[in-house]
Protein backbone atom coordinates (compact mmCIF):
# COMPACT_ATOMS: atom_id res chain seq x y z
CA UNK A 1 0.00 0.00 0.00
CA UNK A 2 1.47 3.15 -0.86
CA UNK A 3 1.19 6.17 1.45
CA UNK A 4 1.04 9.91 0.93
CA UNK A 5 2.81 12.43 2.67
CA UNK A 6 0.62 15.32 4.24
CA UNK A 7 0.88 17.62 1.24
CA UNK A 8 -0.17 15.03 -1.65
CA UNK A 9 -3.12 14.37 1.12
CA UNK A 10 -4.19 17.92 0.53
CA UNK A 11 -3.86 17.75 -2.94
CA UNK A 12 -6.02 14.97 -3.33
CA UNK A 13 -8.43 16.47 -1.19
CA UNK A 14 -8.45 19.99 -2.95
CA UNK A 15 -9.16 17.18 -6.38
CA UNK A 16 -12.20 15.70 -4.64
CA UNK A 17 -13.58 18.80 -3.76
CA UNK A 18 -12.68 20.85 -7.03
CA UNK A 19 -14.80 17.66 -8.34
CA UNK A 20 -17.68 18.01 -6.54
CA UNK A 21 -18.06 21.43 -6.84
CA UNK A 22 -16.96 21.59 -10.71
CA UNK A 23 -18.74 18.72 -12.15
CA UNK A 24 -21.33 16.72 -9.91
CA UNK A 25 -22.58 19.88 -8.57
CA UNK A 26 -22.77 21.14 -11.89
CA UNK A 27 -24.42 17.84 -13.11
CA UNK A 28 -27.29 18.23 -10.35
CA UNK A 29 -28.69 20.99 -11.20
CA UNK A 30 -28.46 21.02 -14.90
CA UNK A 31 -30.54 17.26 -14.30
CA UNK A 32 -32.85 18.71 -11.57
CA UNK A 33 -33.69 22.15 -13.88
CA UNK A 34 -34.88 19.54 -16.69
CA UNK A 35 -36.73 17.88 -14.17
CA UNK A 36 -38.42 20.99 -13.68
CA UNK A 37 -38.64 22.11 -17.30
CA UNK A 38 -40.38 18.50 -17.17
CA UNK A 39 -42.95 18.97 -14.55
CA UNK A 40 -43.82 22.66 -16.00
CA UNK A 41 -44.84 20.87 -19.32
CA UNK A 42 -46.68 18.26 -17.40
CA UNK A 43 -48.39 20.99 -15.27
CA UNK A 44 -49.50 22.80 -18.66
CA UNK A 45 -50.96 19.85 -20.19
CA UNK A 46 -53.31 18.75 -17.07
CA UNK A 47 -54.26 22.09 -17.30
CA UNK A 48 -55.27 21.88 -20.98
CA UNK A 49 -56.75 18.71 -20.18
CA UNK A 50 -59.15 20.39 -17.78
CA UNK A 51 -59.69 22.75 -20.06
CA UNK A 52 -60.96 20.25 -22.38
CA UNK A 53 -63.10 18.55 -19.94
CA UNK A 54 -64.65 21.22 -19.17
CA UNK A 55 -65.39 21.86 -22.65
CA UNK A 56 -66.86 18.86 -23.21
CA UNK A 57 -68.85 18.93 -19.71
CA UNK A 58 -70.39 22.54 -21.02
CA UNK A 59 -71.03 21.53 -24.63
CA UNK A 60 -70.58 25.15 -25.87
CA UNK A 61 -69.68 25.61 -29.12
CA UNK A 62 -68.01 29.25 -28.37
CA UNK A 63 -64.93 30.27 -25.89
CA UNK A 64 -64.40 33.43 -24.98
CA UNK A 65 -60.70 33.79 -23.67
CA UNK A 66 -57.39 35.68 -23.08
CA UNK A 67 -54.46 34.48 -24.99
CA UNK A 68 -51.18 35.62 -23.58
CA UNK A 69 -49.43 37.10 -27.19
CA UNK A 70 -45.70 37.12 -24.81
CA UNK A 71 -44.39 38.81 -21.59
CA UNK A 72 -47.48 38.36 -19.75
CA UNK A 73 -49.22 40.75 -22.60
CA UNK A 74 -52.97 39.35 -22.43
CA UNK A 75 -55.75 40.05 -25.12
CA UNK A 76 -59.26 39.27 -25.16
CA UNK A 77 -59.99 36.70 -27.69
CA UNK A 78 -62.95 34.50 -28.84
CA UNK A 79 -62.87 30.90 -30.28
CA UNK A 80 -66.44 30.48 -32.25
CA UNK A 81 -65.89 27.01 -32.75
CA UNK A 82 -64.38 24.98 -30.11
CA UNK A 83 -64.83 21.68 -31.74
CA UNK A 84 -61.23 21.28 -32.52
CA UNK A 85 -58.01 22.67 -31.38
CA UNK A 86 -53.97 23.06 -32.05
CA UNK A 87 -52.23 21.08 -29.94
CA UNK A 88 -48.30 21.50 -29.68
CA UNK A 89 -46.32 18.27 -30.40
CA UNK A 90 -42.88 19.32 -29.80
CA UNK A 91 -40.23 21.50 -32.41
CA UNK A 92 -42.58 23.64 -33.62
CA UNK A 93 -45.13 21.32 -34.89
CA UNK A 94 -48.48 21.44 -34.10
CA UNK A 95 -51.43 19.48 -34.63
CA UNK A 96 -55.37 20.32 -35.21
CA UNK A 97 -57.40 17.25 -32.83
CA UNK A 98 -60.65 16.66 -31.88
CA UNK A 99 -61.27 17.34 -28.21
CA UNK A 100 -61.42 13.51 -27.45
CA UNK A 101 -58.15 13.11 -29.52
CA UNK A 102 -56.78 15.79 -27.91
CA UNK A 103 -57.42 14.21 -24.44
CA UNK A 104 -55.80 10.99 -26.09
CA UNK A 105 -53.09 12.60 -26.94
CA UNK A 106 -52.48 14.22 -23.69
CA UNK A 107 -52.78 11.27 -21.79
CA UNK A 108 -49.97 9.59 -23.95
CA UNK A 109 -47.59 12.84 -23.88
CA UNK A 110 -48.04 13.05 -19.93
CA UNK A 111 -47.25 9.16 -19.33
CA UNK A 112 -43.87 9.78 -21.39
CA UNK A 113 -42.92 13.00 -19.50
CA UNK A 114 -43.92 11.25 -16.25
CA UNK A 115 -41.44 8.49 -16.88
CA UNK A 116 -39.12 11.37 -18.26
CA UNK A 117 -39.15 13.27 -14.93
CA UNK A 118 -38.68 9.57 -13.02
CA UNK A 119 -35.33 9.30 -15.02
CA UNK A 120 -34.08 12.72 -13.71
CA UNK A 121 -34.79 11.99 -10.28
CA UNK A 122 -33.06 8.42 -10.52
CA UNK A 123 -30.57 10.53 -12.50
CA UNK A 124 -30.16 12.92 -9.44
CA UNK A 125 -29.68 10.56 -6.89
CA UNK A 126 -26.68 9.29 -8.93
CA UNK A 127 -25.27 12.41 -8.80
CA UNK A 128 -26.41 12.70 -5.51
CA UNK A 129 -25.07 9.35 -4.01
CA UNK A 130 -21.68 10.23 -6.06
CA UNK A 131 -21.37 13.84 -3.69
CA UNK A 132 -21.71 11.91 -0.67
CA UNK A 133 -18.97 8.82 -2.11
CA UNK A 134 -16.65 11.65 -2.90
CA UNK A 135 -17.35 13.75 0.22
CA UNK A 136 -16.57 10.33 2.14
CA UNK A 137 -13.56 9.43 0.59
CA UNK A 138 -12.86 13.57 1.71
CA UNK A 139 -13.34 13.13 5.01
CA UNK A 140 -11.68 9.61 5.20
CA UNK A 141 -8.39 11.28 3.75
CA UNK A 142 -8.32 14.05 5.52
CA UNK A 143 -7.98 14.37 9.35
CA UNK A 144 -5.73 17.23 9.76
CA UNK A 145 -8.51 19.79 7.93
CA UNK A 146 -11.74 18.25 10.39
CA UNK A 147 -13.22 20.83 12.23
CA UNK A 148 -15.62 18.42 14.31
CA UNK A 149 -16.59 15.23 15.01
CA UNK A 150 -20.32 13.29 13.98
CA UNK A 151 -20.84 9.75 14.87
CA UNK A 152 -17.37 8.72 14.32
CA UNK A 153 -16.62 11.09 10.99
CA UNK A 154 -14.62 14.01 10.36
CA UNK A 155 -15.42 16.71 8.08
CA UNK A 156 -13.14 18.73 6.39
CA UNK A 157 -13.43 23.10 6.83
CA UNK A 158 -15.12 23.76 3.27
CA UNK A 159 -18.38 21.25 4.01
CA UNK A 160 -20.95 23.24 5.99
CA UNK A 161 -24.46 21.70 5.17
CA UNK A 162 -23.99 18.16 4.63
CA UNK A 163 -24.53 15.42 7.32
CA UNK A 164 -23.54 12.15 6.80
CA UNK A 165 -24.70 9.13 8.43
CA UNK A 166 -22.58 6.45 9.94
CA UNK A 167 -24.12 3.27 11.33
CA UNK A 168 -20.91 0.96 11.81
Amino acid sequence: MVMLSEQQLQEKVLQYEAFISDVLQRDLKKVLEQRDEIYEKIAQYLQLKNIIERLQETGSQELKTQVDLGCHFYVNAEVPDTSTMFVALGYGFFVELTLPEALTFIEKKTKLLNELSETLTKDSARIKANIRMVLEATVLTSPSRSVGRYVGWLFPSSVTSVVLYHTG
